[in-house]
């Protein structure tokens, strides 16, 4: 009956009309000034290109998307309310203060850099690192390390054990498991590390000269030598791994050909102590040094891509971790200005997402208004973006007000097919990372575990789900107040008058089986599989 429901043109999608225009705060500080750039910079383009940006979101649609973007999950129904009851001007900017300060901010910026260090997928060993990693990550979103010092530890993190896993585990400071999870491999430690935090892809010319770019075979082992300490024994030495840290040179694939350690740059780094020749710097450090300097513009200029990436759904450069001449930024002068702005701010992200969510070209509506917003690069409209499976269970979680298991927990590993947990339900089935946020992905599987999984058909029962109780428990609401709350539950919106026409006759009449209960339920059940719920906008 439900999925007849869904069918029969109650499920919610979003609608062509756009939301009114709020009051915005004008600029008092550098997260401000720096907002009215990005502004600047982004509306010069778009009058170039004869773009028309839509109006900005309204408060419940900014909500929303702030929260999913910084906190990782829908908000509460009473976290709503008080938001658009907020009469402040400059309330977006302190709603966003809020977030970055909770738990959830922690959790979700966990869970989005230990994925891009240790992706997760069905390989045991990566799921392993994954779990030994979240610790070391935390420890740094929850401290607000500057991104420079979290990068330099990771990469000068020194690996010095020689007997297996227990000795790996016994001193693992979790940062181990970035190397651990490239298999101690000097290439592909290099491969990661340049595609992370340079926003370069080396890795083509492992074997033979980049087709498409302007990176040589040689430059790649160059890069590679850095790591070239690095060395897993076989069975006759013991196994295990092992690190001379001031080894900076490595044999070239398939030749013997030994290659001594180079910046990227073409710029020649130096080992030697000036004083005293016979001792050798850390060959990693000697990389941090060089990759993490304010003078670096790949290394401050890929992780405003990435944090830009992560807001407005598309980067400057597209993809993200393919910053060359050949795919040049849609925007030049705002990429330059916000490297530069991150480098003089001591790289602290907290400024980055604070300037970002700031600006109008963030605040502006997904609806789509005219015809030249079908360009996403030209950033006229917020675009369409898919959530994770952390997002997507943290959310229905929310919704529900699900106690089964606690949210905003610390990264678990799933055992992908067998953990039966409801998270693990979700997790599982929706795990499917994709190049591009605006490009998700959705498969039969996924729409079953929302239509029929048990996790989504026991919070939206009458016996189990705790929202569905507390709206039928509330005395003296009209139908279409109760109906607004679950929008507001699923959604963070209340209705809309087309869409209260239907449901509040619907309700009332109760449905199929005469039980204006049920159909509070069937109601609800649709919201929580609807695009407007699966999706960022």
């Amino acid at each position: 009956m439900r999925s007849c429901l869904l069918l029969c043109g109650l499920a919610v999608c979003l609608v062509t009309q756009a939301p009114p225009t709020p009051a915005v705060a004008p600029p008092t500080d550098d997260v401000a000034a720096f907002a009215s750039t990005i502004d600047r910079l982004i509306a010069s383009t778009q009058k170039e290109k004869e773009a028309v940006a839509a109006p900005l979101a309204d408060d419940h649609e900014f909500c929303r998307r702030v929260y999913l973007d910084i906190a990782g999950r829908i908000p509460r129904v009473s976290e709503v309310r008080a938001f658009v009851s907020d009469k402040h001007t400059d309330k977006r900017r302190k709603l966003v203060d809020k977030l970055l300060d909770g738990a959830n901010y922690v959790t979700h910026f966990t869970n989005t850099w230990r994925s891009l260090l240790v992706p997760q997928n069905n390989n045991q060993q990566l799921q392993f690192g994954g779990s030994q990693i979240d610790g070391w990550v935390r420890r740094h979103v929850q401290n607000n390390t500057p991104y420079d010092k979290m990068v330099r530890e990771l990469l000068t993190t020194q690996i010095s054990f020689n007997n297996g896993m227990d000795q790996v585990m016994s001193r693992n400071t979790g940062a181990l498991a970035f190397f651990q999870a490239n298999e101690y491999k000097a290439e592909d430690i290099a491969a990661a590390t340049s595609r992370i935090f340079l926003g370069v892809k080396i890795e083509c010319a492992q074997c033979h000269d980049h087709p498409f770019a302007n990176w040589k075979r040689k430059q790649f082992w160059e890069y590679a030598a850095f790591f070239g300490g690095i060395k897993t024994g076989d069975r006759e030495s013991g196994g295990g791994v092992r690190d001379d840290p001031t080894v900076h040179e490595i044999f070239m694939a398939n030749k013997d050909t030994l290659i001594q350690a180079k910046f990227l740059d073409g710029t020649e780094p130096k080992f030697d102590d000036p004083k005293d020749k016979s001792k050798k710097a850390f060959a990693r450090a000697v990389l941090a040094d060089w990759m993490t300097k304010k003078s670096n513009p790949l290394f401050a200029k890929a992780a405003a891509n990435r944090m830009w990436e992560h807001f407005l759904g598309i980067g400057l450069v597209d993809p993200v971790d393919d910053m060359r001449d050949e795919n040049p930024p849609s925007h030049p002068e705002l990429l330059d200005r916000m490297g530069k702005a991150f480098a003089d701010h001591d790289f602290d992200l907290k400024f980055l997402i604070r300037a970002i969510t700031a600006s109008k070209t963030y605040q502006r509506s997904a609806v789509q208004s005219h015809k030249s917003q079908d360009d996403l690069r030209l950033f006229a409209r917020m675009p369409l973006k898919g959530l994770t499976a952390e997002q997507i269970f943290e959310s229905l979680a929310t919704a529900t007000g699900y106690k089964g298991e606690a949210t905003g927990r610390d990264f678990r590993a799933i055992n992908f097919g067998n953990d039966t947990s409801a998270r693990g339900e979700i997790i599982t089935r929706f795990n499917n990372p994709v190049d591009r946020k605006t490009e998700w992905q959705t498969s039969i599987l996924q729409a079953l575990a929302l239509m029929n999984g048990k996790f989504v058909s026991d919070a939206t029962s009458l016996e189990r789900s705790e929202t569905l109780a507390a709206v039928i428990d509330m005395p003296k609401l009209t139908t279409r107040q109760r109906l607004d709350t679950l929008y507001l539950a699923a959604l963070g919106r209340p209705m809309r008058s087309s869409e209260a026409a239907k449901l509040t006759s619907y309700v009332e009449s109760g449905g199929p089986s005469r039980d204006s209960k049920k159909a509070l339920a069937d109601v609800f059940w649709v919201l929580l599989n609807s695009s407007e719920f699966i999706l960022n906008h």
